[in-house]
């Protein structure tokens, strides 16, 4: 078994608290659904808009992150799978889907100490 990380990409949530309500619903459902599969990891934390980008060697501090919103990292979990495909499948399930956003998955690379 490997850990990935899953980066949820997009902000497009539903206008409507009926509806933000049920979408919020449905990710519950889903990390129930991994946690109860032995998948989930660390269900991780949902990200703010706002920030800082430090560039380069003369280490420049920058306002951001100035992405469009459906590439602004929204959030992110780290889950435990086989491999890369078995990870994918994993993700192929998130409610980010549902509303245009998308999910990276990167394996995690251990390392020691």
């Amino acid at each position: 078994m490997a850990d990935f990380a899953l980066l949820y990409r997009g902000r497009n949530i539903p206008s409507s608290p009926e509806q933000r309500q049920r979408h919020l619903d449905k990710w519950y459902a889903w990390f129930k659904d991994m946690a109860a599969k032995g998948s989930l990891k660390d269900k991780g934390l949902p990200l703010d808009d706002g920030g800082k980008v430090i560039r380069g060697s003369q280490k420049t501090f920058h306002d951001g992150p100035y992405a469009e919103s459906k590439d602004v990292v929204a959030g992110f979990s780290i889950i435990e799978a086989n491999d890369l495909a078995a990870a994918a499948a994993i993700a192929s399930d998130c409610p980010i889907l549902e509303v245009g956003g998308s999910v990276e998955v990167r394996p995690v690379r251990q390392m020691s100490t």
